[in-house]
């Protein structure tokens, strides 16, 4: 744990110094060349430094140990935390958008980009690829979803880069300064859609949704794969930062004698562990006796449900 800790924490210092020498060449050059896509290219890259040391200090709650205050530990920091850059990200977009359409509605009464303003661009395409490429080998070797989450952020700036230099270039060649404003503003839109998305998915985390069909669907498995058990139903999985939590009702025996019971639901707390292809924080198994799958609260998944057969739900087996 502790070295995947350092290396997150490594990574997010990598990327925060990149981002920082990125966003700082680009606003400077975007106004000594009197390029606003420049300069909105250069405020993504300040985004990117706050997400960067969001995910650095996040990497500082994880390696804390749960207390009385939080329990289940520190992983849900991580999305709150993401809900805040998302925020700030999309009111940066916002106000590059508003100055862009001014400057296009006001006329062409600004210099052509030159030269600097391209090589900064150019400049920011290397780096940003490299920054992606390194952060995704270090989130997939140890599995952190911040870091695989940020290097695809990274990649998406390679575009946005690209983009901006072929406002750049038609600009320089056509000369026509409302070319760079009107990239500018489409790089603005981008921005506010990265926020907006960013938000949607952090939010469905938050809620604890959007977990994988595939993934109800190896549960299910592992549990009938138990010769003792049946019926499991009522699956709850929810996400905490990397880690799964996982809830499930499942039917045994009602002879079958305590010791045994506890015996099989801590093999199949083993098996989930070992057998699913993500790591898992907890898993509670609730034992009832055979036929006994009827309750009050119609929530979690059952395998009707999966298989797209709502009329078999609980709430379906009430009303019969």
């Amino acid at each position: 744990m502790t070295d995947r800790i350092d290396q997150i924490k490594r990574a997010s210092w990598i990327a925060i110094a990149g981002n920082a020498f990125l966003a700082i060449l680009k606003i400077t050059a975007g106004f000594v060349s009197g390029s606003l896509s420049v300069v909105a290219d250069g405020i993504d890259s300040t985004g990117d430094v706050l997400i960067s040391v969001i995910t650095l200090c996040i990497a500082y709650l994880l390696s804390k140990p749960p207390n009385l205050r939080f329990p289940y530990g520190y992983a849900k920091a991580e999305a709150n935390a993401t809900i805040i850059v998302s925020f700030l990200i999309f009111f940066a977009g916002a106000q590059l958008a508003i100055s862009s359409v001014k400057r296009i509605i006001a006329g062409p009464s600004v210099e052509i980009p030159g030269t600097t303003a391209i090589i900064a661009i150019v400049t920011s395409i290397a780096l940003k690829f490299f920054l992606g490429w390194y952060l995704g080998r270090i989130g997939r070797k140890i599995n952190s979803s911040m870091l695989s989450a940020n290097a695809k952020n990274m990649k998406s700036d390679v575009i946005i880069s690209l983009s901006v230099l072929i406002g750049l270039i038609l600009t320089y060649f056509f000369k026509i300064p409302a070319i760079d404003s009107i990239v500018a503003l489409l790089v603005s839109i981008w921005v506010i859609w990265v926020a907006v998305k960013i938000f949607i998915e952090t939010n469905m985390e938050l809620m604890d949704g959007n977990i994988e069909k595939a993934i109800y669907e190896k549960v299910f498995e592992i549990v009938e794969g138990i010769p003792e058990t049946r019926n499991p139903h009522r699956v709850r999985i929810r996400r905490a930062g990397n880690k799964l939590m996982i809830n499930i009702d499942i039917e045994l025996d009602g002879e079958m004698s305590l010791s045994n019971a506890h015996e099989i639901s801590h093999r199949i707390e083993k098996e989930i562990k070992e057998k699913l292809d993500y790591e898992v924080f907890d898993v509670i198994i609730h034992i009832e006796p055979f036929g006994d799958d009827i309750h009050e609260e119609d929530i979690g998944i059952s395998k009707d449900v999966l298989n797209n057969n709502p009329e078999k739900s609980l709430s379906a087996k009430r009303k019969k």
